[in-house]
């Protein structure tokens, strides 16, 4: 079906343009909504000895199971632009006006009559800042004492000695009551920042450990239906509508298509406009609302280039000594500025 789509798209475009005929062609643009969607991951980790962390250490706050959560945050509503290759203009030699078009590698139009300096220039999308990448825990290196302990619990007052041993050793340092102590400062500051790293591991064996990730989910809609269904779930996240545990995600599309209106009758004596074959796309709109768990998480209204109708322009804007500079907009087909 795909194939045959396109084949159907190809011979019509080809139909566009006969053999010998000196035409430029472009098209409109069409506009699809573009939904993302920022969640968080929140993974815990039991640390093997979590029963005996009130006992041994006096904390009460530890995980107690393994577990992963996902939290839905907010959504941000955008637009994509794609060409429509079913509304294809063509503006021929013989169409009364200099054939000064600006067409993009995509066969949209984006100007009439401009210069290199007044053309539009993609600006690249900008990077992201690399995110540091932290640095993977290794194993911990337990003391010999806690290997060998024979149970678990013998294992557990091991490793609490231990870090009562890693916070003397910290406190000895900082009051200068050790006899090796180090040079400077920054030596100072990286031997005591190795011990905080080893005693937080320690205790993570008894409170566990929490991983927070944040992830984003994007989709592509076309603005042609009235609502569209996600799912998701505290359990799985992003899912599927199978899911019983799962939360409806709703997206809601009122479209308004333009439309032309029917001429008015005028005096017969005032003479109609000429047209040109030079035409520019007045956009209908789509309101977007996305709806999550009774509430509305994100809710805007875009220009949809599809719902619009074509216009063309009048002969006489292109009469006199100076032609106009016409810029066009990409996603719309709209105008956006005439000049002279």
């Amino acid at each position: 079906m795909l194939i045959g789509a396109s084949l159907m798209v190809s011979a019509a475009s080809a139909q566009i343009v006969s053999q010998d005929e000196s035409a430029l062609v472009y098209y409109s643009p069409q506009t699809a909504i573009s939904l993302d969607f920022s969640y968080t991951v929140e993974s815990y980790e039991r640390g093997i000895y979590a029963q005996y962390a009130e006992s041994l250490l006096g904390i009460h706050d530890v995980v107690t199971q393994n577990k992963t959560t996902y939290c839905l945050n907010n959504v941000r509503i955008g637009t994509s632009t794609s060409v429509d290759y079913t509304r294809a203009h063509k503006v021929t030699a013989d169409a009364g006006i200099p054939m000064l078009l600006t067409i993009n590698e995509k066969g949209l139009l984006v100007g009439y009559n401009m210069t290199a300096d007044e053309q539009p220039t993609r600006k690249p999308e900008p990077r992201k800042p690399a995110e540091p990448k932290k640095e993977e825990d290794g194993p911990m290196p337990l003391p010999e004492e806690v290997l060998n302990a024979p149970t678990l619990a013998a294992q557990a007052q091991a490793a609490a000695k231990q870090i009562f041993h890693i916070r003397e050793t910290r406190m000895y340092l900082i009051n200068g009551e050790v006899e090796h102590a180090p040079a400077d400062g920054l030596s100072m500051k990286l031997v005591l920042a190795e011990l905080d790293k080893q005693e937080q591991a320690l205790i993570a064996l008894f409170t566990g450990k929490k991983t927070v990730l944040h992830k984003h989910e994007r989709f592509t809609l076309m603005p042609d239906k009235e609502q569209e269904l996600f799912f998701f779930s505290e359990e799985n996240g992003f899912t599927d509508g199978e899911n019983v545990d799962a939360d409806t995600i709703q997206v809601s599309m009122n479209a308004t298509r333009q439309q032309l209106a029917k001429p008015q009758e005028t005096n017969k004596k005032k003479k109609t406009p000429e047209l040109t074959t030079l035409v520019y796309n007045l956009p209908g709109s789509c309101a977007v609302a996305v709806n999550y768990k009774g509430h509305e998480m994100a809710q805007r209204t875009i220009s949809v280039a599809q719902f619009g109708v074509d216009v063309p322009l009048a002969k006489d804007l292109f009469t006199g000594a100076t032609l106009p500079v016409i810029v066009f907009s990409e996603k719309t087909g709209n105008i956006i500025s005439i000049t002279k």
